[in-house]
């Protein structure tokens, strides 16, 4: 598709500084949420920077955690900051180089609405958790609850219409609680739920709003990266007209993530049962 040209991940750095100060403060709230217990092998699936695998080693006492992610720039990152129980490989989600049964708990986040197939990843992380085990992940809210990313749409939009088409909020309708819920139980996951996590996202100034949006990673960076220097302009300064300032220059907004959790079913429980 035309508009997954935009979608590049690849420098820890750049995405550390456009979403992985937000990821981290999700994944803390997400994994107060999952409520695990401690000596449990953890996989997290498309890791990235290795946000979602830190606050587990640091948070869940976990006996291992093995995060993967198909960018050797995203993992060789991770390996960079991360420490043990955390260990990071390159692999696809939709082919996790995991036996099945061999995970107590599979994550993911802020990734499953950028793969090919997210069905056929889910399926995979149910295949590889043990009876009882758990699968959950988490997804921004594209179309109403990621402040930054809407103010910035809805201003590229008013500058050129033709990025309606390159909008997350369009492009990623999945990324709300049915879809999410349908999916698990489509994988033959029980007891699925779902629930909303939202955090502040708060900017120094302007500058440390807009500045990461010109580093090319992400589909909204990516946008900006191939407009003209006119464009850009244009772009930057409706978006700057659009967001609230507070009188000391920072820009105050919230975050909104939808997570969703499931459990592989033990034996003689109905794939059907405890969903909703």
């Amino acid at each position: 598709m035309e508009e997954q040209r935009f979608d590049v991940w690849a420098s820890g750095a750049a995405y550390e500084r456009y979403m992985g100060r937000w990821s981290r403060a999700v994944a803390e709230e997400f994994t107060v949420w999952l409520d695990r217990g401690g000596d449990l092998r953890w996989l997290d699936v498309g890791c990235g920077t290795g946000v979602l695998s830190a606050v587990v080693a640091a948070r869940c006492r976990p006996r291992v955690v093995v995060g993967c992610d198909r960018s050797e720039g995203f993992v060789g990152a991770a390996r960079a900051t991360g420490s043990a129980p955390a260990h990071f490989v390159v692999a696809d989600a939709m082919s996790l180089p995991v036996r099945g049964g061999s995970c107590d708990v599979a994550v993911s986040g802020l990734t499953l609405n950028f793969l090919p197939e997210p069905a056929a990843a889910v399926a995979e992380m149910a295949r590889v958790v043990r009876p009882g085990g758990l699968v959950a992940a988490y997804v921004w809210d594209y179309a109403d609850g990621m402040g930054f990313l809407r103010r910035f749409w809805d201003a590229a939009v008013e500058v050129d219409p033709s990025a309606a088409a390159l909008d997350e909020g369009r492009r990623f309708s999945g990324c709300r609680p049915e879809p999410l819920r349908a999916m698990w139980a489509d994988a033959g996951l029980v007891d699925v739920s779902a629930t909303p996590i939202e955090v502040p996202t708060v900017f120094a100034d302007f500058a440390d709003l807009w500045e990461p949006f010109l580093a090319g990673q992400g589909p909204a960076p990516g946008y900006v990266a191939a407009l003209a220097p006119a464009g850009r302009d244009r772009v930057r300064d409706a978006l700057a007209a659009a967001v609230p300032g507070r009188p000391d220059g920072s820009v105050a907004l919230t975050a909104r993530a939808w997570a969703v959790r499931g459990r592989r079913p033990v034996a003689g429980q109905s794939p059907a049962a405890g969903s909703g």
